[in-house]
């Protein structure tokens, strides 16, 4: 039985409680830590589990995992102090909105040799996972262009996008990850622009809410990555690769399947409106895998170096679009 501490006792916190709970065969909640000491201890008490200190926590030798979904200034203290105190680590993305922090977190990693697991649920969504098997198997040949679209139903509030690290690290980070994670390549330039299209006060904040990225790969690859934070008919959340001798798509998750046909029009349900839905098995899969990771001690599916080699792009996207300028990598 793997006994684990949950540093953050918000959204995704909560998401990440059940998922262990789901587990209770493997794994057991022991400890909930928050700032928030009310939503710690509502969490806490769900799953009997304790609320503990920060170093209480990490201090408890049965402790063999922690799970850190606290808020992202957190993120590379919490990694660093869990890494020397040899627990097992699974971290919310992004590993840190400043690219120092980050590597100096990987090196942490490197120098302890933990398990740790950055927070890309898109690579355990069974639809992506599927999409990337058939491509490896060669399905459609050799990829030659990767499209991106990934909306938002709606903005997150303006505070947050003030201390968020802008849409580049914060949304696209994400994108970016996948993009890496589907062609197995790495990026040679980028140019990004980006627009205030959605809300004003986005504008006000210092980022934009709508943007598209080009990427021209190591190996000539093109990607285009299309964002906003606007999409009234939902979460959207797809990929197409072309390759050589096809395409594979990966298209939306609707609540169903039904298609009503009528007089007045063929219609379908919309697609899941959220992240939390759309990825629900997502981060199911991904917290067992974590699990996976620790027992077999391989390396989970996306490693702190992704986490960082993530950041690192989201970092110059953000200047290619401050300089409206093509970056050489």
């Amino acid at each position: 039985m793997i006994e684990v501490a949950l540093f953050g006792a918000g959204r995704i916190g909560t998401i990440h409680a059940a998922n262990i709970a789901r587990l209770r065969a493997r794994a057991r909640l022991k400890y909930v830590v928050d700032v928030d000491r009310e939503a710690a201890v509502e969490l806490a008490s769900k799953y009997r589990a304790e609320v503990r200190s920060v170093d209480a926590a990490l201090g408890d030798e049965a402790i063999r995992a922690v799970v850190i979904a606290s808020s992202t200034d957190t993120h590379a203290e919490l990694i660093q102090k869990a890494a020397a105190a040899g627990k097992a680590i699974f971290c919310e993305k992004p590993v840190d909105l400043d690219i120092v922090r980050a590597r100096a977190c990987a090196h942490a990693i490197g120098r302890t040799g933990v398990v740790c697991l950055i927070g890309f649920q898109r690579r355990y969504d069974p639809t992506f996972v599927a999409l990337k098997q058939r491509l490896d198997a060669g399905e459609i040949g050799n990829p030659e262009m990767l499209i991106i679209t990934s909306r938002d139903p709606g903005a997150p509030p303006i505070d947050y996008i003030g201390h968020s690290g802008g849409i580049f690290k914060d949304m696209l980070i994400h994108d970016f990850d996948v993009f890496r994670w589907i062609l197995n390549d790495e990026a040679a330039s980028i140019y990004a622009t980006g627009s205030c299209l959605t809300d004003p006060a986005i504008g006000g904040a210092g980022d934009v809410d709508s943007t598209a990225v080009t990427i021209r790969t190591r190996h000539q690859r093109l990607v285009q990555i299309s964002t906003s934070r606007r999409a009234a008919y939902g979460y959207d959340q797809r990929f197409e690769v072309l390759g050589a001798k096809g395409m594979l798509q990966a298209g939306n998750h609707k609540p169903t399947e039904v298609f009503a046909h009528t007089a007045e029009a063929i219609s379908q349900d919309k697609p899941e409106h959220f992240f939390l839905e759309r990825y629900r098995v997502a981060y199911a899969n991904e917290m067992e895998h974590f699990f996976d990771a620790m027992e077999q001690d391989t390396a989970p599916r996306a490693t702190i170096n992704d986490g960082v080699k993530a950041l690192e792009l989201a970092d110059v996207a953000t200047r290619s679009w401050r300089e409206k300028r093509v970056i050489e990598l």
